[in-house]
């Protein structure tokens, strides 16, 4: 019973904390960029683009979650008994997707705000911004292929 609920753990890890991450991060754009479009909505498309980026790692969290449940089987009914260090391994192959969305989602909200300043002051150079603020994502992406790569290893 305890590997199964250490398992649970890592699994709700994926979900929350990248979902932390994403809303703080979403909302933090929408302030910057409600500001930006109540004085020149035209450039709404933009904006919302960058406001929409951090909310990535939220998904990425689902899909390191959706992983967990794969391997314990849960969508058959038949989850399979684990030892404690089965579920302590799961645990901890959750770690690298809920860490770095967590952390990522913030920096990418930070980079996106400043990004918005781009699009405000040089709409024209707002296209390089917007890859600055994507650069961010490469690690939650890295931290959602440690997780699947560490989930696929575990045998149960």
């Amino acid at each position: 019973m305890i590997g199964i609920a250490l398992a649970f753990l890592g699994a709700a890890l994926s979900v929350v904390l990248p979902g932390f991450g994403s809303a703080i991060g979403v909302g933090k754009t929408g302030q910057a960029g409600a500001g930006v479009i109540s004085e020149e909505p035209e450039k709404f498309g933009k904006v919302l683009l960058l406001q929409a980026l951090p909310s990535t790692q939220g998904i990425y969290g689902f899909i390191g979650a959706f992983w967990i449940i794969i391997k314990l089987r849960l969508l058959t009914g038949e989850i399979p008994p684990i030892s404690w260090e089965t579920g302590l391994a799961i645990l901890f192959g959750a770690f690298p997707v809920a860490l770095t969305g967590f952390v990522s989602a913030l920096y990418q909200a930070g980079v996106s705000i400043s990004s918005m300043n781009v699009v405000v002051k040089q709409p024209q150079d707002s296209g390089k911004s917007i890859i600055m603020a994507a650069m961010v994502e490469t690690y939650a992406v890295l931290g959602l292929l440690a997780t699947i790569l560490l989930i696929q290893g575990i045998k149960i």
